[in-house]
């Protein structure tokens, strides 16, 4: 009985180790610098996004460029803005970032395929019948094949993203991910263009890096540190920097060719959108000193670049009298200069 009675005693222990270690503690670097290596920091920029927030994209897209001085953005290219009338392509959207962006001598990750960042995910136009997949797949090379003979001649693009996370099953609205296909993606794009590497990326967290690692010139990572799930609410990881290289490691990655292709530097959303999440809320998963922190934590990981996630709701919460965050990134590009 009283070995009974301590079995449950220590499991309930651990239990409570457990409850803290996810949901109270906090994880933050013990040294915050924010002093990174050059040409580590960049951003994705999603003018679709902007749009959805109630921006306007040109408008935010030239602060980024020009206040924040951002000198690395990843693009992604989205099927539905580009073909939507079938056969009808109009880049002239993405035409008009890469021109600024090469008056200022950014450089460019062009995100291309069919499932890209930011919800659903998947971003093909109303009129594919997605309920045939094997003509969506014809269809998605199609527009491979657009996208990278119109952006190929341009120096400022270093680097193709050929879809984004696309072996992740568990989030989006996309059917399961096929590597068969995506590999065929790979070696489509690399006909067309074989000047430039192709990136693959998978979850920092709920993907082994094993199939994206073997098929990537570079490999992309996410990286989030406070998530949401609705028994828990509010979980903070407790991985620790060197995870992540053990990671690329054990999966025989080279660290100079991996990126951080998204950093969680934005609120994670409970419920709604970013547009309707109050202060309060917002606060529980990225408080200005959440952000130091996760800027912090990737500087340790020390991958060779880093792109944060979230510079169109900063933006938004410039123009709602919240500027902090605005701010907060501007400093670290201007001193990354």
């Amino acid at each position: 009985m009283k070995i009974l009675k301590k079995k449950k005693f220590w499991f309930l222990l651990f239990l409570i180790f457990l409850l803290w270690i996810f949901k109270f503690a906090d994880h933050y670097p013990n040294e915050i610098t924010l002093s990174a290596k050059e040409n580590f920091w960049g951003v994705t920029y999603s003018p679709k996004f902007a749009t959805e927030l109630g921006l306007d994209w040109e408008e935010t897209y030239s602060a980024i460029i020009d206040d924040l001085q951002v000198k690395n953005i990843r693009i992604p290219i989205y099927w539905d803005q580009i073909e939507k009338v079938e056969g009808e392509y109009d880049f002239s959207k993405y035409d008009y970032i890469f021109d600024e962006g090469q008056q200022r001598d950014i450089k460019f990750i062009a995100n291309i395929g069919w499932r890209l960042p930011r919800w659903p995910e998947c971003h093909a136009p109303d009129w594919v019948d997605q309920s045939d997949l094997s003509v969506t797949k014809a269809k998605t090379i199609a527009v491979l094949e657009k996208t990278v003979n119109h952006f190929k001649d341009r120096e400022e693009i270093v680097a193709w993203q050929v879809e984004n996370e696309p072996l992740l099953d568990w989030f989006g609205e996309c059917p399961k991910g096929d590597k068969k296909f995506l590999q065929s993606e790979i070696d489509f794009v690399k006909q067309l263009d074989d000047s430039r590497p192709i990136i693959i990326s998978a979850s920092g967290e709920l993907s082994s890096w094993r199939q994206e690692g073997n098929m990537s010139d570079i490999f992309g990572t996410t990286m989030y540190r406070v998530v949401w799930n609705p028994i828990f609410r509010y979980v903070r990881y407790p991985i620790p920097a060197w995870f992540y290289k053990t990671k690329a490691w054990f999966f025989n990655i080279d660290t100079d060719r991996a990126i951080v292709s998204e950093l969680q530097t934005e609120p994670w959303v409970p419920e709604g959108t970013l547009s309707n999440l109050d202060f309060d809320e917002f606060d529980k998963s990225f408080s200005i000193k959440q952000f130091e922190s996760n800027l912090q934590f990737a500087i340790n990981v020390d991958f060779k670049q880093t792109y944060m996630w979230g510079v169109e709701w900063w933006y938004l919460q410039k123009q709602m009298d919240h500027p902090e965050y605005w701010d907060l990134a501007r400093s670290v590009f201007r001193n990354a200069e």
